[in-house]
């Protein structure tokens, strides 16, 4: 683990001219460097995203630049309602996604509960992608082609016991934003493990990766001193965004990867997640579980009538 996060990420410089890209948290940070790499190679956008304004800036900024579309919708993905109304949306569309990146996500150094009685990183982190996913399988696997890319973190290591499904909450232990982090990646991981199952010969594929040790703004919502740390110490050491950016489109597009799935990348290279993110038995019961709180045991696929 540490060898490779010295490692550049691979680089691809094919064309994604006319694809459209699904990126979720692309206003700041590792998903607009991603989205504008993307568009800077052809590719039309559709992000999903809580800030109005700041997606209709990214929208003519990247329209403008880049001579692409790029639209969004608003959604909270700490709110299930949300959620579920933006992977609706998905479903909907009458034209290919070919790539789908989750990005969106949270770090906090004290418990949040959500309006749904859940805590805000394991829905941000992991219950949102699931949500989104599932929903959007029926469609994926009718396209034949689409990559999923889970930006997932080394961070799935701070969960050295794995995750307590019986705790999601974190009622019976001591709350930390490390140990609530690396809970919701491992999460994350544990459900493309079951996702490479129903995906099998569809030629859809989906993996997880570490977007290097980057610069972001995430961790906005804590304190003062967090928010004095990370801008006078943590942030000095960081690297650009940009490899996080080459490591979305290299595994999005090229093809040295695009038979590759349930894999997890340190960018561009291939690693082991730890163990308790191969637990088989943990990710079957995770798996109901997600269903049940994400409220899919009734969904139904609905036709797809919405023009992008």
């Amino acid at each position: 683990m540490i060898k490779n996060n010295r490692k550049d990420p691979k680089i691809c410089t094919n064309s994604f001219k006319k694809k459209l890209v699904v990126i979720t948290g692309a206003t700041s940070g590792i998903g607009k460097v991603t989205a504008r790499k993307y568009a800077s190679q052809g590719a039309n956008l559709l992000c999903i995203n809580r800030n109005q304004d700041k997606s209709e800036a990214l929208k003519k900024e990247i329209e403008s630049e880049f001579g692409v579309k790029c639209e969004y919708i608003i959604a909270d993905l700490s709110i299930i309602e949300d959620i579920y109304r933006a992977a609706k949306e998905l479903s909907m569309l009458n034209s290919n996604i070919d790539v789908l990146i989750h990005n969106a996500g949270v770090y906090l150094t004290k418990k949040e509960i959500t309006p749904d009685g859940l805590e805000k990183v394991f829905v941000v982190h992991y219950l949102s992608s699931f949500i989104i996913n599932y929903v959007l399988m029926d469609k994926l696997k009718s396209q034949e082609k689409a990559r999923i890319i889970m930006v997932n973190s080394e961070g799935h290591r701070f969960a050295v016991w794995g995750i307590q499904l019986d705790d999601m909450n974190w009622e019976k232990r001591s709350y930390s934003g490390l140990k609530s982090y690396g809970s919701a990646k491992t999460a994350q991981l544990l459900s493309m493990l079951i996702f490479k199952e129903h995906f099998q010969n569809s030629g859809v594929t989906i993996n997880g990766m570490h977007p290097g040790a980057v610069k972001t703004e995430t961790g906005q919502e804590n304190g003062k001193m967090y928010l004095w740390f990370k801008r006078n110490f943590y942030d000095k050491i960081l690297k650009s965004a940009e490899i996080s950016g080459e490591a979305l489109y290299y595994l999005g597009v090229s093809e040295e990867v695009e038979k590759q799935s349930g894999k997890f990348f340190n960018l561009t290279t291939e690693e082991e997640p730890a163990p308790p993110a191969l637990d088989m038995e943990v990710a079957n019961e995770l798996w109901i579980k997600s269903i049940e709180t994400g409220r899919l045991s009734t969904y139904k696929a609905e036709k797809k009538v919405l023009s992008f």
